[in-house]
């Protein structure tokens, strides 16, 4: 019998991917808190599978994996669980710490004192452990990191580095250089669950996924997703604010496409050399985003504010090459395609 253990398996990629691992795997037990800013009324999500099991739990309190440990011997983990969103966590450092960093380690701690080994531990980090990442230089090709762009850059309205452009991001070529303490927490994750598995002769395998997005997702969460934000604006008519100069670049990846990712992975056995990076393989600038959601409601055009967020980076795109290679899989869904399936979604939920 294999049992699949599934951390914040209530959310909203556990419940995408449930249905999946209940096909794959004799057992699969979802373990999650159902914390309020994402489960609003704490029940269980109507997007889990009837198939897996829910243990509501919390990854930072001993007792709870030791309620788990009791009754499941994970064949395999799927550790989702975490604390997000970048601006979130500047002023909650604490909190993304907790449930990232120490949620992790027990999870770790409690495997240890029981002796127990799965085949495989799957850690779902972020895109934002690369903070600015890699950029090149236009005439030389040159590749430098010039490091988080200040207040002040941001503040004098100079969104980019001269004469560089960015790098797409792969863990093969571009170090880690987390720009916000959520991105740094994660790249926590990533150490202390490859340190541990490498010690235990445990398989880690870890995917860096850039902007999940898709049915299913909170839209009560402010941190999560800047599609239900911006649609929220249209619908009612408005213009969609749009920061620095629009020309923010983000790899939006649709949900099923995650999910299939998730399931391909908890396939291997052995240890990967570096992280898998996990999104469409192109960009998509805020503006040519906030435009597309206007366009389908009929709102008027979005407009360019110069606002800028702390912390925030200039442009996020995957080299997915790496992973199509290893996991026999590719991304299904274009982005224009996936905003209008999210939008038919949000326009007939009863959360908005």
């Amino acid at each position: 019998m294999t049992t699949c253990v599934v951390t914040g398996g209530a959310g909203f990629i556990g419940c995408a991917v449930s249905a999946s691992l209940a096909e794959r795997f004799d057992r699969v037990v979802a373990m999650d808190n159902l914390h309020p800013q994402v489960h609003a009324d704490q029940a269980r999500p109507s997007g889990l599978d009837p198939r897996v099991e829910l243990l509501r739990g919390d990854v930072t309190v001993a007792s709870d994996w030791d309620r788990l440990l009791d009754d499941v011997t994970p064949d395999v983990i799927v550790h989702l669980a975490a604390e997000t969103g970048t601006a979130q966590s500047l002023t909650e450092a604490s909190r993304h710490g907790l449930v990232n960093v120490v949620g992790t380690t027990r999870m770790l701690d409690a495997l240890a004192t029981r002796d127990v080994r799965p085949r495989s531990i799957l850690l779902t980090s972020s895109r934002a452990v690369y903070g600015e990442g890699a950029w090149r230089d236009r005439e030389t090709g040159a590749i430098t990191y010039p490091g988080q762009r200040s207040h002040a850059m941001l503040a004098a309205g100079q969104w980019e580095f001269p004469g560089l452009e960015p790098v797409p991001h792969s863990s093969r070529a571009v170090r880690p250089a987390p720009s916000s303490i959520y991105g740094s927490t994660k790249l926590c994750q990533e150490n202390l669950v490859s340190a541990w598995c490498q010690s235990m002769g445990v398989a880690s395998v870890l995917y860096r996924l850039q902007n999940v997005y898709g049915p299913g997702q909170s839209l009560t969460n402010p941190y999560t997703g800047i599609v239900p934000l911006f649609a929220r604006i249209a619908k009612a008519r408005q213009s969609i604010p749009v920061y620095e100069d629009g020309e923010i670049i983000r790899d939006f990846v649709f949900i099923d496409d995650v999910a299939s990712a998730i399931v391909a992975g908890t396939g291997l056995g052995l240890s990967t050399a570096n992280p898998f990076d996990i999104g469409s393989g192109g960009g998509t600038t805020i503006l040519q985003l906030a435009t597309w959601i206007a366009d389908r409601y009929g709102a008027p055009a979005p407009h360019v504010t110069g606002a800028f967020r702390d912390g925030d980076v200039r442009s996020g795109v995957a080299d997915i090459e790496a992973a199509q290679a290893a996991l026999a899989w590719r991304p299904a869904v274009p982005v224009e395609h996936g905003i209008g399936l999210l939008c038919d979604w949000i326009d007939g939920s009863e959360q908005y």
